[in-house]
């Protein structure tokens, strides 16, 4: 467990408003890195060895360099709070209960990158995030937080609040930057990447509400005091979104090294009283299904990237024995069918077949051999698909056929005692 002495410092009662976040040391992060300028900035991210916290964990210090290595003068910062990936509600904590971390966060980010103008995208279902956002923005230029000339350093942001439209697909980046710019919200071809040219061709950072709210403690503290929560590979700590079957569920801030086991245990209190796990969901509908024995890996990206469990946003969706893993999984198809934008066939008709066929196991109408078609299928999606969205939808899918293949075979209606009696009779 970690002490008070933490970055969020969850909980639920806790709304921190200007006044709270500055007499707490907030803004004296951005003042420092004002004064120390962005290069001396930048190394302390890097030294933090601080990866972001949307899904993909690229090291954020590299991303900025790239953008401060882009000779074009005008550049942009993007903080994507298009919180879409179910059971995911890290990032409407930090919006809703410590807007102005997540403020400051983007301020210094936007410094060290050079980025003159910046916008957050805050998913449409986020309404309250959305307002108590833009309430923040403006009282943080009126105090001198933003805007021109920020507390006289000569740097100004220029920070507006944009409102998605409720694609799950505008999580991706590249989809993201179309969306603001008005087209419809479908990825993009990489590269060039946005750090090369992104929102209207020019450099950009793009990065997850988390990640920028990491920013202001480990100026402020330092990269040493950051690196002492963590491992050496995984430094820092991990906004966990915790639900399912489980006694305690919730958002939880942990030290990146605890095991999936220890989480579940020491957080959410275990299963249900009477009930045992069956399976963990981990990174969201995205992410993969593992069984018990797995949950002794570290909650770290190199241990977790080993075993092949994804990681993602730090959603953990725990499943007792009485859930149906077919039942789990179609679901998950179903949502990534329902926001696949039918750009690319693979995703498209792969997803629909894949659920023509879960839709017979659960009948008790599929053959084995259509187990054996579902894998092909599976990988078809994940190794064809244009975007992350068709690589990441058969996660779920392609780790539940690993693990739980029985329970696929149990379905089949050639797999029963009356068939093989009635075809030997």
């Amino acid at each position: 467990m970690l002490d008070d002495d933490q970055i969020f410092n969850i909980s639920p009662g806790r709304h921190v408003d200007l006044d709270h976040h500055c007499q707490n040391g907030g803004y004296s992060a951005l003042a420092k890195a004002l004064a120390q300028g962005p290069e001396t900035s930048l190394k302390e991210i890097s030294n933090a060895g601080l990866r972001g916290r949307g899904g993909a964990a690229f090291p954020t210090a590299e991303k900025i360099k790239m953008l401060r290595a882009n000779t074009e003068k005008l550049r942009y910062i993007i903080c994507n709070a298009d919180e879409g990936e179910p059971g995911t509600f890290k990032d409407r904590f930090i919006m809703t209960h410590i807007p102005f971390q997540l403020l400051e966060g983007i301020t210094i980010a936007a410094f060290m990158a050079g980025a003159s103008e910046g916008y957050i995208y805050v998913r449409h279902e986020y309404p309250e995030a959305q307002k108590i956002l833009r309430e923040s923005i403006e009282e943080a230029e009126r105090r001198g937080f933003l805007g021109d000339n920020i507390l006289g350093s000569g740097f100004s942001l220029s920070l507006k609040l944009f409102s998605g439209a409720g694609s799950y697909l505008c999580g991706e980046e590249t989809a993201l930057i179309s969306s603001i710019e008005g087209k419809k919200g479908r990825p993009r071809l990489k590269p060039p990447y946005p750090t090369q040219a992104g929102l209207w061709q020019k450099p950009t950072l793009i990065n997850n509400v988390e990640t920028l709210a990491n920013i202001p403690k480990i100026i402020e503290k330092s990269a040493s005091w950051y690196r002492s929560f963590g491992t050496p590979d995984s430094p820092g700590t991990k906004l966990i979104s915790l639900s399912g079957d489980v006694q305690n569920r919730g958002l939880f801030e942990v030290p990146f090294g605890m095991t999936f086991a220890q989480i579940i245990n020491e957080y959410g209190g275990g299963a249900k009283t009477g009930k045992a796990i069956k399976a963990v969901n981990i990174g969201g509908a995205s992410g993969v299904l593992i069984p018990p024995e797995m949950l002794f890996t570290p909650l770290e990206y190199l241990a977790c990237a080993k075993t092949g469990i994804t990681i993602g946003s730090g959603a953990i969706f725990v499943l007792d024995d009485t859930r149906s893993i077919l039942s789990n999984v179609q679901n998950r198809l179903r949502f990534f069918l329902h926001e696949s934008c039918g750009k690319c066939t693979p995703c498209r008709e792969g997803l629909r077949q894949a659920n023509l066929i879960l839709d017979r196991l659960l009948a008790g109408e599929a053959v084995r051999q259509d187990v054996s078609t579902l894998e092909r299928y599976t990988r078809a999606i994940q190794e064809a698909s244009f975007c992350g969205l068709g690589q990441a939808a058969g996660n779920s899918l392609r780790s539940s056929l690993a693990y739980y293949r029985d329970e696929y075979l149990a379905s089949c209606r050639d797999n029963k005692p009356s068939f093989i009696e009635e075809e030997t009779a």
